[in-house]
């Protein structure tokens, strides 16, 4: 099942995303509105609306971003880090997300933003100290992210927050997949439509079930919050003007143009 956010005609709600009856004008997807929230078993309103006439939003509003760093051999290396022994992590605020097709901004104080695209987890339900063989029972789904990081202030602060930090440094979408197998899927970054980032979950020094094991070892994830998993090699830095695509196999493509704030 796909799982959405949409801004509607009469508001905004979460919705799930499925092709439209056989016998609809014109084909195409619609969004069936979900009651209430998109956790458990999802119940529905009875209202609908075309894709085309919605606009898709952040699928979700986490309370907090746990993100990985260094979890790709290659990535380490491009940068000249050392692999962890253990999952690298730093939070990102909820105020750094934004949906499909929302500008980041590239703030006054760094010459240097970088675009990591990226597998993303999203929790499904409240869970501590999770096994990760059994990781897959508190996940709702995953989307696609870009972790956008400010490089050159990171390297002047040594650790990641205010880098990864920013209003717009969280890009999340289009959807949630909640039938998706993480363990091998194709994580492709483009910009400008040029191929920049190209790997696959595999090359993941750490698995999602470990990651999920780790960050719930350390601190309660909720309904909603998110894991990003860690940026394949081919990072690099965003001019205003341009455009970053990242793509998720199987779940499909966050695009994001870049702006000057």
């Amino acid at each position: 099942m796909r799982l959405g956010r949409i801004a509607h005609p009469q508001g905004v709600a979460f919705v799930a995303i499925e092709p439209a009856p056989a016998d609809t004008p014109g084909g195409g997807d619609v969004a069936r509105e979900i009651a209430d929230h998109p956790f458990g078993t999802p119940t529905f309103t009875g209202r609908s609306w075309p894709m085309a006439d919605v606009r898709l939003l952040a699928p979700i509003l986490p309370s907090k971003v746990v993100a990985v760093g260094r979890n790709y051999a290659d990535h380490a290396a491009e940068l000249g880090n050392p692999l962890p022994t253990t999952p690298l992590l730093f939070l990102k605020p909820s105020t750094s997300v934004i949906g499909p097709f929302v500008a980041v901004q590239i703030p006054p104080s760094s010459e240097q933003v970088d675009f990591e695209g990226e597998l993303a987890v999203v929790i499904g339900r409240p869970c501590r100290d999770v096994p990760a063989a059994d990781a897959g029972s508190v996940i709702l789904g995953y989307t696609v992210a870009n972790d956008v990081t400010a490089r050159d202030l990171q390297r002047a602060d040594v650790q990641f927050t205010r880098a990864k930090s920013f209003d717009t440094f969280c890009p999340l979408g289009p959807w949630i997949e909640t039938e998706l197998d993480p363990g091998d899927v194709g994580i492709r970054t483009e910009l400008d439509g040029e191929v920049r980032q190209d790997g696959h979950s595999a090359q993941m020094v750490f698995t999602v079930g470990e990651l999920v094991e780790f960050a719930s070892s350390i601190m309660t994830l909720l309904p909603g919050d998110v894991i990003l998993t860690g940026t394949p090699a081919g990072v690099g830095p965003m001019a205003a003007g341009q455009t970053v695509a990242v793509t998720v196999e199987g779940i499909g493509t966050l695009q994001n143009p870049v702006v000057r704030r």
